[in-house]
C-alpha cells in the first residue's frame, strides 16, 4: 500500500475498527471512519487528528451513499475499503428468534456491507484498483448455536465476499475476508463473563473451558485484525483475492 492511500473503515468507533484506523493511520493513508456513535467519533478524532469521520448507519442506503460522496470526493477517489459494522443481533434459539431481531441483523452485517461495497464499486471501477475487506468471523466455520441471525448473516459475507473477488478482479480490485477469532476486549470479555454466569461458574473456568477448542489457547488482539486487514491493503497482498483467513489461533469448536 503506499503512503496516502485512501482508506474508508465502517464501525471504526471502537474495538476491532478503531485498531483498524489505527493502523492505516500509522502507515500514513488517508483514512476516513464512520460510525453510528458520535461520541466514540469524537474521541477518535482526539486520539488520531488526522482522520476524517463520519457518522453513517450502513443499514441505511441513503446513508452510505452520502458517506462514500463525502470520502471519495474528499481524497479523490479511494484504495481502500473495510467493512467492519456488525452487531451480534439476537441471542435465543430458533423458534425464539423475532422478525426484527433477524431483519436487524441481516440489514447491518449483510445488506450494510453490500451498500458499502456496491458504493465502492462504483468508485473503484473507474480507477481500474482497489481493496475491499470484509470481517467476518471464525464461527462461519464452527456454528455457533443460539445465534443463528449472526452465523446466517456473516456465512453471506463469505459467499459475497467470493462473488466479488470473481465479478471485480478484472478491474484490478481485490476481495478477501478476515475471519476473527476470540477478541480481547471489552466485548470478548463480556461475552466470557455472561458464559460463567450462566454456568455457575469462575471467569476463568469459563475462560479456560472456551480456550481449550482454540488450538493455539489464545485471544486475539484487535491490533492483529488491523495488521492482517494491513497485509491485504498492501502490496504484498497485491496478488490476494478471494480468500478467507482466520486470524483465530484456529477455533475447533463453540458452544
Amino acid at each position: 500500500m503506499s503512503d496516502g492511500a485512501r482508506v474508508l473503515v465502517t464501525a471504526a468507533g471502537q474495538g476491532i475498527g478503531r485498531a483498524i484506523v489505527q493502523r492505516f493511520a500509522e502507515s500514513g493513508a488517508r483514512v476516513t471512519a464512520c460510525d453510528l456513535d458520535a461520541a466514540l467519533l469524537d474521541e477518535l478524532k482526539r486520539d488520531l487528528p488526522q482522520v476524517e469521520t463520519q457518522i453513517a448507519d450502513v443499514a441505511d442506503s441513503a446513508a452510505v451513499q452520502r458517506l462514500f460522496a463525502t470520502a471519495a470526493g474528499r481524497w479523490g477517489g479511494l484504495d481502500v475499503l473495510v467493512n467492519n459494522a456488525g452487531i451480534g443481533g439476537p441471542r435465543a434459539a430458533i423458534e425464539d428468534i423475532d422478525d426484527d431481531g433477524w431483519d436487524r441483523t441481516i440489514a447491518v452485517n449483510l445488506t450494510g456491507m453490500f451498500y458499502c461495497i456496491r458504493e465502492a464499486a462504483r468508485v473503484m471501477k473507474p480507477q481500474k484498483s482497489g481493496c475491499i475487506i470484509n470481517i467476518s468471523t471464525g464461527s462461519v466455520r464452527t456454528g455457533l448455536p443460539m445465534r443463528l441471525p449472526y452465523v446466517a448473516s456473516k456465512q453471506g459475507v463469505m459467499g459475497m465476499t467470493h462473488n466479488v473477488a470473481r465479478e471485480l478482479g478484472p478491474f484490478n480490485i481485490r476481495c478477501n475476508a478476515i475471519l476473527p477469532g476470540l477478541i480481547d476486549n471489552a466485548r470478548g470479555r463480556s461475552l466470557v463473563a455472561r458464559a460463567a454466569q450462566e454456568a455457575g461458574k469462575s471467569f476463568e473456568e469459563a475462560e479456560a473451558e472456551m480456550l481449550k477448542y482454540i488450538s493455539l489457547r489464545c485471544w486475539i488482539d484487535p491490533l492483529e485484525i488491523a495488521d492482517t486487514a494491513l497485509f491485504f491493503a498492501s502490496h504484498a497482498g497485491r496478488h490476494i483475492s478471494g480468500q478467507f483467513l482466520g486470524v483465530c489461533g484456529n477455533i475447533e469448536w463453540e458452544n
